[in-house]
Formats: structure tokens, sequence, C-alpha cells
């Protein structure tokens, strides 16, 4: 029996108004505002009674619930009373609200289940806990287990109530935005981010609700209203949070729609969910953004959303996009490796679609992803790719994949990583292209092969042009627009405008032709597919991506020009001419495989038995073998395919992986080359037509380098068709390789503008074109002049005053450069032994470093053979013992005075080896030994300062470099 009732509870009940009253407290039904005011200032300066106070309060409201569940009108109005009671004590107690705590949370829960749907009941419980939410510091969410599951559980109140369905429209809108509401305040409190351990579960249950509403909403509307989100501070229907510390937070206050206004509208619900998702993205780390992704995963799974391909890509995007900038690669990594755990899954599912599409469009945005490993995700989805392959070489899915490895080129973030990803693939297209591809069945390993093989091919060419076009979108957009452009125009000219696009362009490393080089073997596969794609990749290649130094179109063309035709030619007898840059090498293995393709009666691999290529040094007889049953013919080239004789191979130790197999199966290829074109050619007409527009894009795009590597071709392969037995079916074949050649000669004459030669082809073209169809021997072996004059052809090109001024040679060099003996053999090995320094091919024996170091030192009319007389270049050592007056003795390659013997200096052929067997330097017994003094040395310090690249036009390096020497020159 208690003799006195505590003053905190009669503060409490105090509040209410009389029972007889509670019926009419509404619409409000508020607590008596003076009694609120003197409990909340008695709880705030007894913070020890405030669990008490929140105690007794709870029990109350938990005996309200029940009643108002019955049907009880009293205890309903009494109960929303209660609910302020509590809303006012956490607003008014914020900084003691910890103590509120467990009777706040639990009353809010108990609330929930109890009358879940009266939505003036719920809208005040919302109120309620969106001020705990604002004010709490979340430590006491995973330390106390009882907070923990009620607050757990007051989530899932509210994510069910975000997702209500009801068949009135707009009851079903003001549900959804009170429990978007709470989600909100949730997503804006410390209490989702304090614990890790409870994050994931948190995410789970808040997304649930957002990812309903959003894929329930059209695209178009999502789009319109996501690019607002940023900007506007808040929605008609909801209060922001966090937007100051959270003693001076104000909690936003939840109500019920007011009869007679117009409701809520499906738009207002989903522009609450986009503020809401923003909220979420915007204070996620890279831990936290990886249980995002888990848990729309989750979500997704179970709403069965897979198949709205669209809204996931929407979804992808936006999560990419509003994350934090130094966590977005999260996203796109995560989505891959949820690829990649669902590999084992046989059928193309919509769940496969969906994550490759969500991949792509990550990718193909314009949102930056920093520390994207771009690497790791290439070789994670060319494992992707050939494992589906390997399953079904058909797989509807296949495209995607291809489109998604092409869509990492819109993020270039370092100047190498398109090259980089580009010998990536290509390296893979080797193993693929001599290994083939594990398939299940043996039966489509040859399928498998070439999908795989055309499937990277097209993801190598579609990065390419995915980095252009973003290399594009950037300069256009660093121009500053069309106003921008006009305005650059008019005030510098149309060359200083090229030359800046072209930079912008540059920022980037293009794919060099050494790279490349490894495709071009796929000119001549025994798949015709392959050819053909092989075929297109390299004219864009060439067109787009392949750098075209030296060229009509390079600034550095003058220079470069000169620097080719500096001892860059190589004459004489059997020796194969070239220009020691990638591009002629590039471009010599191309005409070398279209020549193969063009003449050889084998294509691929050899189908036939195979010879054994290694001999040992006793010249056993080779061994012959078949291959074993069930293989693709790609799986011991090394073993089965012999060198030509007149190549030098390596040595058998070196006979080992994909890149040896394949060099064995380009050296068979070489050796089943005829000298002259035979009836049993496996070219087809479809592979003539690409060898034209191979060779009429490089002479269009590379006309000097074209011209240099075409011609001793294109004459080759006519007089390999000058054969003796000749058939109907053969005619018809030559016809058509010399209406090639033909047309190649005049574009030729079109690059340089030799009206003679275009005469000339264009009646050659004529004259076959009006050969009847099906030709005799008779008027073949009678009409020797069929097809172009060569003769002619050589004379208008080797005349012509602009070619012979682009490669800085006379008419006779000119013709002798290019009718040397070409062979397909000798272009190979050309490019193989030419990958070294340039000294291959000069002979100077100079070293590579004295050759930069003129320009590294910007000295000028500096002499590479003083230079190479000496060990070292020169530096700070040469300049102070110049000021000392001992440069004479210390650098012989600085200063040679009269007085000094010619044994002061060292021998050349003694560079790099023992300084012991240097002759000691001596003084000429002419003259007397006299020590050099710093005064006499002002001609040496002149002479080393000029050397140094350091002189009058720029003293500033002179002042910044020597400030003592500056100052007592000026004392």
């Amino acid at each position: 029996m208690h003799l006195f009732t505590p003053n905190h509870v009669k503060l409490l009940n105090s509040c209410y108004p009389p029972t007889s009253a509670l019926l009419t407290a509404g619409p409000d039904y508020s607590p008596n505002s003076h009694e609120l005011s003197r409990l909340t200032y008695y709880a705030s300066n007894h913070p020890e009674k405030l669990a008490k106070i929140g105690s007794e309060l709870e029990k109350r409201l938990k005996l309200e619930c029940r009643k108002a569940k019955s049907g009880n009108i009293r205890s309903r109005a009494s109960l929303l009373i209660s609910l302020s009671i509590f809303r006012s004590l956490a607003t008014e107690c914020r900084r003691d609200i910890a103590l509120l705590s467990p009777s706040l949370i639990g009353s809010v829960d108990f609330t929930l289940v109890s009358v879940p749907s009266d939505l003036e009941v719920v809208a005040r419980a919302a109120s309620v806990f969106t001020a705990w939410t604002t004010y709490t510091n979340g430590h006491l969410i995973g330390a106390d287990s009882y907070i923990t599951k009620d607050y757990l559980s007051i989530l899932m109140q509210f994510s069910t109530l975000s997702c209500s369905n009801s068949p009135d429209q707009e009851t079903q809108n003001r549900t959804r935005l009170i429990g978007i509401a709470s989600l909100t305040a949730a997503l804006n409190s410390e209490a989702l981010y304090n614990d890790i351990g409870h994050f994931g579960s948190q995410v789970a249950t808040i997304l649930r609700p957002i990812m309903v509403i959003l894929f329930e909403t059209p695209i178009s509307t999502l789009d319109v209203q996501s690019s607002a989100v940023k900007e506007a501070l808040s929605s008609p229907y909801l209060a922001e949070f966090r937007t100051r510390p959270a003693l001076e937070r104000r909690a936003a206050s939840i109500h019920v729609h007011i009869d007679g206004d117009k409701g809520p509208s499906t738009t207002d619900v989903s522009d609450a969910t986009l503020h809401a998702l923003f909220s979420l993205l915007s204070h996620a780390n890279g831990a936290q953004l990886g249980y995002i992704m888990q848990s729309s995963f989750d979500n997704l799974n179970a709403l069965k959303c897979w198949t709205n391909l669209d809204h996931c890509c929407w979804f992808a995007q936006k999560t990419a996009e509003w994350a934090q900038y130094q966590y977005r690669y999260v996203v796109p990594t995560w989505l891959v490796d949820s690829l990649l755990s669902n590999q084992d899954i046989s059928e193309t599912s919509p769940l496969h679609r969906s994550l490759t599409a969500m991949v792509t469009s990550v990718f193909s945005s314009h949102t930056p992803l920093i520390n994207l490993s771009s690497s790791d995700i290439m070789s994670n989805l060319l494992t992707l790719l050939l494992r589906r392959i390997s399953a079904n070489p058909e797989d509807p899915i296949l495209p995607a994949f291809v489109e998604c490895i092409s869509s990492l080129g819109c993020h270039v973030y370092y100047s190498d990583q398109i090259q980089d990803l580009a010998g990536e693939l290509i390296s893979r297209l080797v193993v693929i292209e001599v290994q083939g591809v594990l398939a299940r069945d043996k039966s489509i390993s040859s399928h498998s092969r070439s999908s795989a093989i055309r499937c990277v091919l097209n993801g190598l060419v579609g990065l390419i042009q995915a980095a252009n076009t973003n290399d594009s979108a950037d300069s256009f957009n660093e121009g500053g627009g069309t106003a921008d452009l006009e305005s650059t125009k008019r005030n510098r000219t149309s060359l200083d405008t090229s030359r800046a696009a072209e930079e912008r362009a540059s920022r980037r490393t293009k794919v060099p032709p050494d790279i490349w080089q490894d495709t071009l073997s796929l000119l001549c596969d025994a798949d015709p597919l392959l050819r053909k794609e092989c075929s297109s990749a390299l004219i864009y290649y060439t067109t787009q991506e392949m750098p075209k130094h030296g060229e009509i179109g390079d600034p550095e063309s003058t220079k470069h020009l000169r620097r080719l035709a500096d001892g860059s030619f190589r004459y004489g007898l059997g020796a194969f001419p070239n220009i020691s840059d990638g591009t002629s090498k590039f471009l010599n293995s191309v005409h070398a495989y279209l020549y193969i393709l063009a003449t050889s009666p084998t294509l691929g691999t050899p189908t036939a038995t195979l010879s054994d290529v290694h001999q040992s040094t006793y010249d056993e007889p080779s061994v012959t073998v078949v291959p074993p049953t069930g293989s693709d013919g790609h799986q011991d080239l090394a073993e089965t395919l012999s060198p030509p004789q007149n190549i030098n191979r390596r040595s058998s130790s070196a006979q080992h992986g994909p890149r040896a197999r394949k060099e064995s199966l380009v050296l068979r290829l070489l050796e089943r080359t005829p000298s002259h074109y035979t009836t049993s050619a496996k070219a087809s007409e479809e592979d003539y037509a690409n060898i034209l527009k191979v060779l009429t894009t490089i002479q269009v795009h590379l006309p000097i380098h074209g011209l240099l590597a075409g011609i001793p071709m294109i004459l080759a392969l006519n007089i390999a068709l000058n054969t003796e037995d000749v058939d109907s079916n053969l005619l018809q074949r030559i016809i058509t390789i010399k209406t090639v050649i033909a047309h190649i000669w005049l574009v030729i004459g079109r690059v340089w503008k030799i009206q003679q030669l275009v005469d000339t082809a264009e009646k050659a073209m004529v004259s076959l074109s009006t050969l009847p169809g099906p030709c005799s021997t008779s008027v073949f072996t009678s009409n020797s002049s069929l097809g172009i004059d060569v003769d002619a052809a050589m004379l208008s090109v080797t005349s012509c005053r602009t070619v012979q001024e682009a490669f800085g040679v006379d008419q006779d060099g000119l013709h002798r450069r290019l009718t040397a003996k070409w062979t397909p053999e000798l272009a190979l090995r050309d490019f193989e032994t030419s990958s070294g320094y340039e000294t291959t091919f000069r002979g100077d024996g100079i070293s590579p470093l004295l050759k930069i170091s003129p320009a590294l030192m910007h000295i000028e009319n500096i002499s590479l053979q003083s230079l190479a007389r000496s060990a070292r270049g020169l530096g700070v050592t040469d300049l102070r013992e110049a000021l000392e007056g001992r440069s004479s003795m210390s650098n012989p390659a600085l200063a040679r005075p009269p007085s000094v013997s010619t044994l002061d200096h060292a021998s050349s052929s003694f560079m790099g080896g023992d300084m012991n067997l240097r002759l000691t330097q001596t003084r000429s017994r002419s003259r007397p030994k006299k020590r050099s003094t710093p005064s006499g040395g002002t001609g040496e310090v002149r002479d080393v300062l000029t050397r140094l690249g350091i002189s009058k036009q720029n003293s500033n390096l002179l002042k910044a470099t020597f400030p003592a020497l500056q100052k007592s020159s000026q004392g």
C-alpha cells in the first residue's frame, strides 16, 4: 500500500486531461501544455528520474494500446497523448536520451504492433521515433540486446508500411509516406552507422520498400526526380535531418493528412524514396556500400525483379553516382563478383543478363570511378566469357559480355590503361588461338574456339572505340562547347586548333603496333569468319588507333621523315630494306600475312599429318606424329610444326607456351606458301575483298609507310601470278587478284596525286572488267599485258617529285628501295629481328644513352663522336672543374688545348673496360707544367655552360641553379 504518490508520477498524470474530456481533446490530442512544461523541466533537471518517468509512461501506454485495439475510443485518445509526451521528453531531454531509450523504443514498437492500421496513431508513433533517431548517438544498438531487438522490429514495421498496398490510392500514398519518413529518419541517424555488425540487417530492412517503390515508378519519372535530388533541400512532405549537431537539431514531426486537402500522389512517394536512397548512399563508406549492394541483390531476388532490365541498370547507375567519390568502385566490383559467384549456372537466366547490363551501364556512364582495378575486372570478365563459351558457343549472353568488356574503355585514369587492357586481351587471344577452348563437348571445340576469338576480338575493338568516344567527349567538354570553338577559330590558325585537339585526345597512350602484331595471324586462320573479323578489326585499328608518327597528319612529320631518311634505309642484295620504326615493322607483317592469305593452299592449322619440329644437332630424321583424337589441332603445335630451313629458329628449349606454338604455326604457313600462284589457293572472293579493304586503308591513312611496305609486296604478288599451267578456274582467280593490284595502284595515284598513275590504273581496271566471263587459257596467254603495266606504274611513282621530297631521296634511290627483293619470310623475320635498339640498324655503335642525352640536356651542336670518347656525359663535376681551371685534365671531351698530348685521351676501345688499362695522362714536353687558375678558365666555363644549355637566353635557369655565381658576377 503506497502512502504517497511519487512526484514524477504526479507530474505525468497532470499532463492528461480529465477522462470525461478525452473525447473532446481532438483533433490535436495534445497534453496539457503547462503541466507538460513542468514535467519536461523536472526531467531535464533531474536526469536520474528520467528512466522512472519513461518506465511509468511505457506501462500506461501499453495498457492504452490494448484497450484501443479492442475499440475503446478514450484509450485511443489517451494513447495519442502519451505518444506526444514521449516526443516532448525526447526533445527536451536530448542530452540524456539514452536513459529514456529503453522505454521509448519499447513503447513505439508495442504501438506499431498493436494498432498498425490506425494511421493517426502510427503517425504519432513515427514522430516519437524520428525524435529519438535525431538525438541518439546509436551506442545502445548492438550493446543492449533488448533495445536492438525492439529497434529492428520498429524498422520492420515501418518497412511494411512503406510498401503497403491499399485499394484506396490516397490511403496507400499516405501510409507509404509515413513509413518512408520514418525510414529516412533512421537512415540519417547514428543508430544505423554505429555498429557495422547490425548495419547489414538494418539496410536489408530499409532497402526493401525503397526497391519496391522505385521499380513501380516509370524510368522517365525517376530520371526527372533524380536530377533534382541533390539540389532539393527537402520534399513537401518530409523534413531533412542532420543539418546541425545533434543537440541543435530539430526533429521532424510527422502528421497524418488533413481531411479535405488534396492527398499525396505517387510522385510524392517516389520523390521521398529517392531522397531516402540518396541519403543512404551519400553517407556510406566502402564496407557499408558492400552491404548495400548485397541487400539490394537479396531484395531483387526476393522481389523477382531481375526481368526488369531498365530499372536494374538505372539503380546501378544511381548507386554508383550517389555513392561517395572514393567508394564508387565498389559497385561494379561487387556486380562482377556476383557474376563470378553465379557462373556455374549453365542456362542463361535473367540474373545473368541484368548483372551484365548493370556492369555495362555503370562503366558506360560519365560517373568517375577512381580506385577501380580495371585489370582485375577485365580478367574476371574474360574468365566468365570463356566459361560460358565452353558450355555453349552460341550462348545468347555472349554479346552482352563483349559489350561489358568494351565499356571498360569509357574510364581511363592513367595514360597506359587502354594499352595495358588491350595487351591483356591480345595475350588471351594468343592463348585461345593456339590452344583453343576446353569445351565440355569435344565435338564443338572448333566452334568454341571460333566463338571465343570473335568475342575477344570484338571486345578489343569495342574497348578502343569506347576510349576514343570518351576522349572526343572530354575534348568537346574542355573546349567549352560551340561558342568556344568558334572563338578559337577566330583567334588561332587552323593548324594550332588541330594541334590543340590532338593534345587533348592524346592524354592516353595509343595501342602501339607491336602489341596489335599478335592479332595479324588471324588473317590466315582456317575459319573464314575469323579472317573477316580480323580484317575489320585491323581496318579500325589502322584508321582510328594506330600511331601515325611520320605521316602527313603528324605535326612532327617533317622531323620524323628527316630522321627516317638519315641512315634508315638499308641497301644490298638479299636484304629486305626497312625503316626501323614500329609502324613499318607492323605494316611489313600485315603485307606478309595478306600475301600468305592470297596465295597459300593451307590456312590455319594443317589437318594432315604433321612433322616434329625438334631436330637434334646431329640432324636426326623427323618423326611423323598424328594429333590426338579429339584435339582441336592447336594443342601440340610446338612439337608438330617444323620451321623452314631458311629461317632462324630458337632453340628447342624455348619452344614452350602459346606464343612459341603460334610461331611454329606461322612458320608452317610460310613453308607451305608457294612461289607461284596455284589453283589450290584457299582464299575466297570475300578474302580478296578484305585484302583490298586493308591495303586501301593502309595507303590512305599511312601513305608514307604504306608506300614502302606495300609496293614491294604488290610487285612480288604480281610476279607470283606469272604461272604457266593456267586453267579457267585459275584464270578467274588471277584476274581477281590483278584487279585488286590495279585498284591499289589507283589508290596510290590518288593519294599522292599522280595523275599518270591514276590513268594507267583506271585503264587496267577497265580492261580487266571487260574480259568475258568464262575466259579461256588462250585469251590469257595471248594477252601478256593483262592488268596494270607495272613498269609504267613504278616509273610514275619514282619520278613523282612529291614522293621524292617525302623520303628525301632521288629517283634512283627510291626505285632501288621499292624494287628490292621481298618475300613474306623476309618481312616477318625483319619484324622479329628489328625489335631492339635503333643502333641495330644504324650500325654506328653509339650507346642509346648517348643518343638521347643531347635531347635530355638541351645541348645544341654537340658531336656524338666526341661524346663517344668519354665514358660519361657533362654534369656538375665538369662545371666545377672548369671553374677551377682543371677541365682539360678531368674531361678531355670538353677541351683540348694544344699543350695536351694525344696520350691524355683514352682510346674509345677502352670505354667501359678496366680503368687500369688506360694510359697515364702526361703533359707535353714542349711546354713546362703550369697549373691553371680560375681566371684563366673563363672560356672553359662559358663553354661548359653553353654545352649544358645555360646561356644568356635562359639566364633564369642559370640564376636558379647557380645563385652564388650569379651574385659574384653581378658584384
